[in-house]
């Protein structure tokens, strides 16, 4: 593999749509971004990953192969939801309509990393790559066609089952749980570089992926950190706490005081805090575990949202495959205490989440990593023309469940959006 520089005079979103392209021809790829969007510990970088000299896909014991796989080499992949079950003593039964492994990594043919207008390119022959983007054509849209959106849980159930869920809270059986409904139907035709393109336009984000594994595609707008190792030091940045966005400037300061000062909103997000902070202390140094920033309030396309962001330094000598396996699943998308909401989530949520609520994003050569929570994301399967995206929200004892019901419209509004949008191309 060799490493060349290049500069890019203007223009670097038409240069990242024509790599995009390009990297459509090949087998897998993963396209990474932060929408130049302003983070704490800074978002995704800019890195594209095309080509799979090696693939790692399910196992019976992911985790420990994935340390073996590894080998000091940059990784691209996610890990789905239902790796839980490798976790934990649990299962999953429920139907699976785009039938996403639980986990797939690979090794890149090709690797770019962007920075501004700079451009470095690892690939058996850097120029020839840099060329062949450049020469990439960007076709008018093609009209694209999804079938009507179906739903997993209609209204009614959805209001009856949080019934259902608060009481469990009363019995002192969880404090508090994070209950997800799928939306799904059938692809009659579609470019997904062009709907990954449409969604990023309508709904921009920090941790914004973009990956192909064959014939499916993760195309996820999300704004939540799962966790990042950059050395010893550990990050992660749960949100809980979500309102929608003001029609005038005054409208939106007011909405954003509202959400600061909701009691609900933030027991529940000091109550995910709390889970993370046991999570990484598993992982971390005595006492380096801390709370950088309590109930921060960032803004977004559609909604605002509370995040809160947790630090600590991990261990000498643990592997950083443990340090992912000690806080998976993510406490923002489980609830407390996890393993019986997760007992819960099976039982009254009608669809398997596979990849969703899992997470994207890197490895590098040196163990480093960071992740995204895979959320607000569309998935595709081109082979057997099925799409599919899913939305939640947390719910506590003083949850309402008719705006927990609208929360998840709100949540799912950007892709139904672009969804639409498509049709009327």
């Amino acid at each position: 593999m060799l490493k060349s520089a290049f500069h890019i005079d203007k223009n670097i979103d038409l240069w990242l749509r024509k790599a995009t392209v390009f990297a459509n021809q090949h087998s897998h790829f993963c396209f990474l971004q932060s929408n130049n969007i302003p983070y704490p510990n800074d978002a995704f970088p800019t890195l594209i990953a095309i080509g799979a000299r090696e693939l790692f896909t399910d196992t019976l014991n992911s985790f420990e192969e994935l340390k073996a796989f590894h080998k000091n080499e940059w990784l691209f992949g996610y890990f789905g939801y239902d790796l839980k079950n490798q976790v934990e003593d649990l299962k999953s039964n429920h139907s699976n309509h785009t039938r996403f492994p639980d986990i797939c990594f690979f090794k890149p043919e090709i690797l770019i990393q962007v920075n501004g207008l700079e451009i470095s390119i690892e690939a058996p022959n850097p120029s020839e790559v840099f060329q062949q983007i450049q020469n990439s054509q960007i076709n008018d849209p093609v009209a694209a066609d999804f079938s009507l959106i179906r739903e997993s849980i209609g209204r009614e159930d959805y209001i009856e089952t949080v019934q259902k869920l608060r009481q469990h809270i009363e019995d002192g059986d969880i404090y508090e749980i994070n209950f997800c409904q799928e939306f799904f139907g059938e692809i009659v035709s579609a470019d997904p570089v062009d709907v990954y393109w449409s969604l990023n336009q309508v709904s921009p984000k920090p941790f914004s992926a973009f990956q192909k594994f064959e014939d499916q595609y993760l195309l996820c707008a999300s704004p939540e950190r799962f966790i990042k190792k950059k050395g010893q030091k550990l990050i992660s940045q749960p949100i809980k706490g979500t309102i929608k966005r003001g029609l005038t400037p005054e409208h939106d300061q007011e909405l954003k005081f509202q959400l600061r000062n909701d009691e609900k909103e933030l027991a529940e997000n000091m109550m995910i805090v709390d889970l993370v902070r046991n999570d990484l202390a598993k992982s971390s140094k005595p006492g380096s575990v801390k709370v950088e920033e309590m109930f921060g309030i960032y803004s977004f396309e559609q909604v605002h949202q509370m995040i809160s962001t947790i630090i600590a330094k991990s261990k000498e000598d643990i592997h950083f495959v443990d340090i992912i396996k000690n806080a998976f699943p993510m406490g923002s998308m489980t609830g407390a205490p996890k393993v019986k909401v997760m007992e819960l989530i099976e039982h009254y949520e009608k669809s398997k989440r596979g990849i969703f609520s899992g997470a994207a994003g890197y490895i590098t050569s040196k163990g480093d990593f960071d992740f995204n929570v895979i959320i607000r994301s569309l998935f595709l399967n081109m082979h057997d023309n099925q799409f599919s995206f899913q939305v939640g929200s947390a719910i506590t004892y003083d949850s309402d469940p008719v705006k927990e019901y609208e929360e998840c419209l709100l949540k799912a509004s950007a892709i139904k959006a672009v969804l639409e949008q498509v049709i009327m191309v």
